[in-house]
């Protein structure tokens, strides 16, 4: 069982890869950064408190 769960999860690792090396998908992570560094200059918390 063990075993199957590391091919599984070396098989999502690498599609994950394979999505950020789109130009599209940087500039969204790009703008997501961007953001959410903004928030945090501003004093928000990024979240919702529980």
């Amino acid at each position: 069982m063990g075993m199957m769960r590391n091919l599984i999860a070396s098989g999502v690792a690498a599609k994950v890869v394979q999505e950020l090396k789109k130009p599209q998908n940087q500039a969204k992570i790009k703008q997501f950064v961007r953001d959410f560094q903004a928030k945090q200059k501003k004093g928000g918390t990024g979240g919702r408190a529980y």
